[in-house]
C-alpha cells in the first residue's frame, strides 16, 4: 500500500500544478505528449525487449492507451472549462467506474451502479447550478471517460500481470504501457495539437519536467504495481485519496474565492453515489452468505 500512498500524495499535488501552470497556456495535446515521452526515457533503457510474451507487450500497449493515453487526453481538456476542485471532485467517481468494468467483465448488472452514476450527475449539477452550459457537462463527460479508461487500465493490468507471471520486475515489462500511450498521445498531437502554444516559460518547463518524471514515470509505474498487491477495496479507497489531499492544497494556495459551500455540498452528493455503488456490491454477497 505504501506505493499506492506515495502516488496519491503527488497526484494530489499534481492536479494544481496542471490547472494553475498549464491549464490555457500550454497546449493540452503537447503537454501529455511531453509527459509520455519523458517516461519513456526513464522506461525504454530498463525494458527487456526478449523474454516477454508477445501477447503480454500487446496487451501492456492497449493498457497504456487506455490508463494514459486516452486518459489523460481527455483530463488535460477537461481543464477548459473546469476549475481544479471541479476537476478533482469529479475524479472521486474512479471507484465507480471500477465497479463497472468488473461487474462487465463478470457478466453482471448491477442497477445500483447505474443509480449512484445519476446521482454523481446531480452531485456535478449542485456545484455549477449557477453556471450550468453545454462546456460544464462537456468538462464532466470528458472526466467521465478519463476516469473509466484510467480505472479499466488498473483493473486489466492487474488481470494481466496474474495470468502471465514472470520471474521478470515489473519495471523490465513496463516500457510498454509507455509506448501504447504514445500510440494515442502523438497522434492527437499532430492532428489537433496548436504548436503556437508550446511551453513558453521556464516555470511551464520545470512543471512539464515534473510531471513527466514523477506522476507519469514513476507515479503509474507505483500504482500498477501497488495495485496488484491489494485487494480491491483497499484500491477503491486509494484512488480517492488524492481528492481532500488535492482539494485542500488548491484551496489554501490557489483558489481561496471558490465558493466552497456549493463545493462541499455537491462534494457530499458525489460521495452519497459511492454509496449507493457499495451498496449494489455488498447486497449480493449478503445474499449469497445467507444462502451459505
Amino acid at each position: 500500500m505504501g506505493y499506492l500512498l506515495i502516488v496519491a500524495l503527488i497526484q494530489a499535488f499534481s492536479f494544481s500544478l496542471i490547472g494553475e501552470y498549464l491549464a490555457g497556456h500550454v497546449d493540452s495535446y503537447f503537454a501529455v505528449l511531453a509527459r509520455v515521452l519523458l517516461a519513456l526515457l526513464v522506461f525504454l533503457p530498463l525494458t527487456r525487449w526478449r523474454q516477454v510474451e508477445p501477447r503480454f507487450m500487446g496487451a501492456m500497449l492497449g493498457i497504456g492507451a487506455l490508463q494514459f493515453g486516452i486518459t489523460y487526453v481527455c483530463l488535460y481538456l477537461s481543464f477548459r472549462v473546469l476549475t481544479v476542485p471541479e476537476v478533482l471532485l469529479f475524479t472521486i467517481l474512479t471507484p465507480l467506474h471500477v465497479t463497472l468494468i468488473e461487474d462487465a467483465l463478470n457478466r453482471r448488472f448491477n442497477p445500483w451502479a447505474l443509480l449512484a452514476a445519476l446521482v454523481a450527475v446531480g452531485g456535478a449539477a449542485v456545484i455549477r447550478f449557477d453556471r450550468i452550459n453545454p462546456d460544464f457537462f462537456m468538462g464532466f463527460l470528458l472526466l467521465q471517460v478519463a476516469n473509466f479508461t484510467y480505472a479499466a487500465g488498473q483493473v486489466l493490468y492487474k488481470h494481466l500481470v496474474a495470468r502471465y507471471p514472470s520471474d521478470l520486475p515489473h519495471y523490465r515489462r513496463f516500457g510498454y504501457f509507455y509506448l501504447g500511450a504514445l500510440i494515442v498521445v502523438l497522434p492527437a498531437f499532430l492532428l489537433f495539437g496548436n504548436a503556437q502554444h508550446l511551453p513558453s516559460t521556464e516555470v511551464q518547463w520545470l512543471v512539464l519536467l515534473f510531471l513527466g518524471v514523477c506522476p507519469t514515470a514513476l507515479g503509474l509505474y507505483w500504482w500498477n504495481k501497488g495495485a496488484c498487491l491489494v485487494s480491491g477495496g483497499t484500491l477503491a479507497v486509494m484512488n480517492n485519496l488524492h481528492v481532500p489531499v488535492g482539494l485542500l492544497l488548491n484551496l489554501l494556495i490557489w483558489n481561496q474565492h471558490e465558493p466552497l459551500g456549493r463545493l462541499f455540498l455537491g462534494g457530499a452528493v458525489i460521495l452519497a453515489s459511492l454509496w449507493l455503488s457499495r451498496i449494489g456490491v455488498q447486497r449480493p454477497l449478503l445474499a449469497s452468505q445467507g444462502r451459505g
